[in-house]
């Protein structure tokens, strides 16, 4: 089989054959992250009756993977340039699915967190090689937009895939089971993908700097910790030690690569407004959605008494938005622009999110499932064009590094806005008049809100389950506001920062 080349003025693009093959590989890697990330929240319910988490302990479960990955993800792109794309795609699918059996069968809260942890830290090595193996497998623009176009909806279809799935397995098995299908999914990637997909890596990388990679971990860790400690607690002396003895390991991270000869991560990327743009964006979209989409599964379950396949169901209108989108935003951007497709998007889900401040118990479908198509449609646009901004925006051997960078930035508003938005919702929830006799864990989730009122009489459970889920949602609107105000913003920031900026 032969290359097919193309002639664009003077540049020639060789197109690689079983391109689009090897890509139906790198989607399964990005399925297996969506499916993950989307199923914790619907087992949630079933987490907290089983292990009896505190609040503190839940919010772990859910943002601890998102703070290692955070940590890890620049150094695990750097690393993946340097001993090859296609070997830690590999190595961390099958770890990832290893680590997946050891969350299934969590029996406490602290080995779940410790679980979830590790399963960060194989995470951090699937995303960026995915986009950084698409960088070079197809060079020819137009087509880059397309594949790039195909790993967005995918990750968007596995959010709708989790739920469905989830919801099913819910019913049926035990919580632990939702873990358990990432197993399937990792043994197809590493087999198919051993035989289909190209290794690349830089030629001329330099040598992995573990000194960079443990400040990039402390850092990341440290800072998003001080901030949740800081949205939790207020500015304590803990939350502000932490956080500052963050801010000191970013700030000697950057001294670091600026000094190298060759860096874990080319800060001269940001000096390119596009990339450093659309890196922006992204962090502020995840940080303004993150928050709500965690609670918003309790929300369909806990407060409106859907079950959990109903649930999933009821969330699909977002992945079939993101689907759409993500398929043709990259024509959009051409005949537009990049940044009206960008900031439309983030305006778009902006506006979704305040409409969701009108949730009460018993809201209707309409409202809900048309704010999450419009968040859906919103996210595909942006997300999928912002990917290419940054590809696009380096050199194929930087890759790895650039694809880490839109990673982390998605990784870091994923964690902060777990932390500050979730946190909003806890600090709201807590403070509910309750009955008289009401069990302390009530106070802690609403999911302890509901076991406590089981072995309550049938009058207090009443009055105590109504207070509760009243005080959820009072929490769930003020995040839901605060997450269209942040989204209004990145889309007022992405106007100005993607100005000129253009798809080849």
């Amino acid at each position: 089989m032969t290359s097919t080349v193309q002639t664009t003025g003077t540049t020639e693009v060789v197109k690689r054959p079983g391109r689009w093959l090897a890509l139906s590989v790198l989607v399964l890697a990005v399925l297996l992250v969506a499916v993950d990330a989307t199923v914790l929240g619907l087992a949630t319910p079933y987490i907290s009756e089983d292990l009896k988490p505190s609040g503190t302990q839940l919010l772990w479960i859910g943002d601890v993977y998102s703070f290692v990955i955070a940590g890890l993800l620049v150094s695990m792109g750097s690393l993946g340039d340097r001993i090859g794309r296609k070997r830690i795609l590999l190595v961390g699918a099958s770890a990832f699915g290893l680590i997946s059996v050891l969350n299934a069968y969590a029996t406490t809260p602290e080995l779940m967190i410790a679980a979830r942890a590790l399963l960060g830290v194989a995470g951090a090595t699937l995303m960026p090689a995915t986009l950084a193996l698409i960088r070079n497998l197809f060079p020819d623009p137009r087509e880059r937009s397309l594949a790039v176009g195909i790993w967005g909806a995918t990750a968007s279809a596995g959010t709708a895939i989790g739920p469905i799935v989830g919801g099913f397995l819910l019913e049926h098995f035990w919580w632990g089971s939702v873990f358990l299908i990432n197993l399937p999914v990792m043994a197809a990637l590493v087999v198919i993908g051993a035989k289909l997909l190209p290794e690349s890596r830089n030629p001329n990388p330099g040598p992995w700097d573990l000194p960079s990679v443990l400040l990039s971990l402390v850092g990341m860790i440290a800072v998003v910790y001080g901030v949740k400690e800081a949205a939790s607690h207020g500015v304590t002396p803990l939350a502000l030690t932490v956080g500052v003895l963050g801010a000191v390991a970013l700030y000697g991270f950057v001294r670091r690569q600026l000094a190298l000869p060759v860096p874990l991560l080319d800060m001269h990327l940001f000096r390119n407004r596009g990339f450093s743009g659309a890196v922006l964006a992204d962090l502020l979209t995840i940080l303004g959605l993150s928050g709500l989409v965690f609670f918003l599964s309790q929300y369909l379950q806990l407060v409106q008494g859907r079950r959990p396949l109903e649930a999933g169901l009821a969330e699909l209108p977002a992945a079939i938005g993101a689907v759409a989108a993500g398929l043709l935003a990259g024509r959009a951007a051409r005949r537009y622009s990049v940044r009206v497709v960008v900031s439309g998007g983030l305006a778009a889900i902006g506006i979704a999110l305040a409409a969701l401040t009108q949730l009460h118990t018993s809201t209707g479908y309409p409202l809900l499932g048309a704010s999450l198509l419009v968040v859906g449609l919103g996210a595909g646009f942006s997300f999928t064009v912002t990917a290419d901004v940054i590809l696009s925006s380096v050199p194929k051997e930087q890759a790895g590094s650039a694809s880490a960078v839109s990673e982390t930035a998605y990784e870091l508003g994923a964690a902060l806005g777990i932390a500050a938005l979730g946190s909003i919702v806890t600090g709201v929830y807590r403070g509910f008049d309750s009955p008289a006799g009401t069990p302390a864990a009530a106070h802690e989730s609403l999911g302890g809100a509901v076991e406590s009122a089981a072995t309550l009489p049938e009058h207090t459970a009443e009055a105590l389950l109504t207070s509760a889920r009243e005080a959820f949602i009072d929490g769930l609107s003020l995040a839901a506001g605060v997450g269209a105000a942040v989204l209004l913003a990145a889309s007022v920031a992405a106007w100005f920062l993607l100005r000129g900026r253009k798809l080849a």
